[in-house]
């Protein structure tokens, strides 16, 4: 199968390249340029500095080289407004067979409700593919809009459910779209383990959550395994048409991934619940921690076969070892604001 990536080397791409390889799938990747990433060396490379977040006009540039790959599925990994996928669906219409978009759990009403977006009860979880979405449009949009030239501007027209319908709603490309859970591992630019890992690294002799966020949920899945999942889903002409949830089984709390975490980096401190009105401002979050952002996904694992591939407790070994090779260059000093974190401790005893 030859199969032409859009995006590829960020942080899921080069799994999904990698897996694909691996058993002799032929594959092209279309980006910058700015990074080769760490991919094997039969990848086709194609490079366009101006693609990306702000634009895909040059994709018609490249409809020759295209024709030439001749591939049968195109994979979207950073599909973010309507435009992007008009664009894919118009370019790639009677080259390619299939296209796959990254999609996100983002899209669910019950987002909207963890945000404060939208007013009404709580969404019942786990989600299904069928789930209510966001009656709230461009979540990120910004009042007043961004500069033309900022280079976040297309956050104000970020919305997956308009990128969805686009793929979905089409018959020249049939499409598979694919809802990302909250994604963890190795080349994690969100470094999600830092902030409690520093913490088990300083030492500390206790890690601060609100009572409620450390009930909160939502699903996770690590980066192999997601990665895993979309390959099923390129490779599987099954799932033409068809829209999957992503991630992990059960979705732990936050106090229940601190405590994984610490269990892994051999942290001998303890987790402590407290009220937000006890806690550091510091430590306080700022959305419905009522709301749990946990999704269903049976459908994949009964339709395409699905299971993980690495375990829970490899997946954060591996991500541990990952953060601490590969610190953030900068991070905010003032979330680890252990005076503040000490007095509130010393209060407790």
């Amino acid at each position: 199968m030859r199969v032409l990536i859009l995006g590829g080397t960020g942080f899921i791409g080069p799994f999904v390249v990698k897996q694909l390889c691996d058993p002799g799938h032929e594959v092209a990747v279309f980006h910058r340029g700015y990074t080769e990433a760490d991919l094997p060396s039969a990848v086709r490379h194609i490079h366009c500095e101006s693609f990306g977040f702000n634009g895909r006009q040059c994709l018609n540039d490249f409809i020759p080289e295209f024709k030439r790959f001749s591939p049968d599925v195109i994979v979207d990994m950073i599909p973010m407004t309507a435009q992007d996928a008009e664009a894919v669906v118009k370019t790639f219409s009677g080259i390619a067979q299939r296209l796959v978009a990254i999609s996100s759990q983002d899209v669910y009403r019950a987002y909207s409700k963890l945000q404060k977006l939208e007013i009404g009860p709580l969404e019942p979880v786990p989600l299904t593919e069928d789930a209510p979405l966001r009656q709230k449009r461009y979540p990120y949009r910004s009042d007043p809009p961004r500069d033309p030239k900022d280079p976040l501007k297309w956050m104000d027209n970020y919305d997956k459910i308009l990128v969805e319908q686009v793929v979905m709603d089409n018959s020249r490309l049939p499409g598979t779209i694919l809802r990302m859970p909250m994604v963890y591992g190795p080349g994690d630019r969100q470094h999600r383990f830092f902030s409690h890992l520093r913490r088990m690294d300083d030492k500390r002799p206790a890690i601060l959550l609100e009572r409620g966020f450390a009930r909160w949920r939502w699903t996770r899945g690590y980066v192999e395994n997601v990665a895993w999942a979309i390959c099923l889903a390129i490779t599987n002409p099954i799932a033409a048409g068809s829209i999957y949830n992503i991630g992990e089984t059960d979705a732990f709390s936050m106090a229940d991934w601190v405590k994984a975490i610490g269990k892994a980096a051999h942290w001998q401190g303890k987790i402590i619940r407290l009220p937000a009105e006890q806690l550091p401002v510091h430590l306080h979050v700022d959305f419905d921690v009522r709301q749990h952002l946990v999704v269903d996904t049976t459908r994949i694992r009964t339709e395409l076969g699905y299971s993980e591939i690495v375990c829970r407790d490899e997946a954060i070994q591996r991500t541990i070892a990952w953060e601490h090779s590969n610190p953030p260059k900068s991070f905010d000093t003032d979330s680890f604001d252990y005076l503040t974190e000490n007095k509130a401790l010393a209060k407790l005893e």
